[in-house]
């Protein structure tokens, strides 16, 4: 690899993250707020831009609060060393001193922008809540892969690191009473929490406790590119949806437009305002964007419907002059 290519992987890795949201993201959150808009007749659009920023805005929130989920498990384990010097005369456990002296763990607690943060977002909830915190804290003390890490004399970073990592992504992504409090706690959360539990193993997998900067805090900022193309996005669906629905007459094979399920007719629609309203996103990234959300977000043949449906309308909208398209495209 030349110098000129490991330059460009390191911006690339950069890049990745200090974007939390990708424009996919940004359009299932369109698709999502135009399903409660277009469910509900009566919807406020400025109301549901308003949400949509919220949301958008929230989702740094939500990052802080897995950090300081972090700082409140290393916190934790300094109180269980301070106790079990209380209570036993000889030496603290390896397994609590290991975690004390976690060099990522630590270098996560005691960062100051992080402390900053959390203070002057008010962000209390593991003081609150602390049983999560506990519950978290013994599933890694019984862990197969923290009790060899306890028996390594000197951990090295790397090691302190991929416990921090095993922790993170097998014990407490995946537990259920953890996801059920983050969907408790914010509305819109819930549905980023995929999204920003793989920006944090990211970041984790980059941190160098010796550089304050490589924990890195993603400004969040509704007037940037890309959440100003999903608020166009949302409101240019809102203003042409009878012209859009009509566009759907007689290219949905075997269906009257109006009896496809609502979430697949709102990513057609959605499609159909990116090639008619949106010139520099090339035709290719918009069918390809869709096809994938439908295979998360909608039924198991959405995929292939949507993909034969707007496979169809772009080449419509070719032979009718209608698709207009220009630069290199934003992805």
């Amino acid at each position: 690899m030349t110098v000129i290519q490991s330059k460009a992987l390191f911006l690339a890795q950069i890049l990745v993250i200090l974007y939390m949201l990708t424009r996919r993201h940004l359009r299932i959150k369109v698709m999502q707020s135009l399903y409660s808009f277009l469910h509900n007749r009566d919807g406020n659009l400025t109301e549901e831009v308003s949400f949509f920023k919220k949301s958008y805005l929230n989702t740094f929130s939500l990052y802080l609060t897995l950090l300081a989920f972090l700082k409140a498990v290393h916190e934790h384990a300094i109180d269980q060393m301070h106790l079990q010097k209380e209570l036993r005369s000889d030496a603290v456990p390896d397994n609590i001193a290991k975690l004390v002296e976690n060099k990522i763990l630590k270098f996560i607690a005691q960062h100051p922008v992080l402390v900053n943060y959390l203070k002057k977002r008010k962000i209390k909830f593991w003081e609150l809540d602390f049983d999560y915190v506990k519950i978290n804290f013994k599933a890694l003390m019984h862990s197969e892969n923290f009790k060899n890490y306890a028996q390594k004399n000197a951990p090295t970073l790397e090691e302190d690191r991929s416990i921090v990592c095993f922790f993170f992504k097998e014990i407490i992504a995946p537990s259920e009473g953890f996801y059920d409090y983050i969907e408790d706690k914010e509305l819109t959360w819930i549905d980023d929490l995929p999204v920003v539990n793989t920006f944090l193993l990211k970041v984790l997998q980059k941190i160098d406790p010796k550089d304050t900067n490589s924990l890195h805090f993603p400004e969040m900022n509704a007037a940037e590119e890309d959440p100003q193309f999903a608020i166009e996005l949302l409101e240019k669906v809102v203003a042409n949806n009878d012209a859009l629905q009509e566009e759907m007459v007689g290219r949905t094979p075997n269906w009257d437009s109006d009896r496809i399920a609502l979430l697949d007719a709102i990513m057609i629609k959605m499609a159909m305002a990116e090639l008619l309203f949106f010139p520099s996103i090339p035709t290719k990234v918009t069918m390809n964007e869709y096809i994938e959300i439908s295979k998360d977000y909608s039924t198991p043949k959405s995929n292939v419907f949507i993909n034969g449906i707007l496979d169809k309308i772009i080449k419509d909208f070719e032979e009718s002059g209608r698709l207009n398209k220009r630069g290199r495209g934003l992805i």
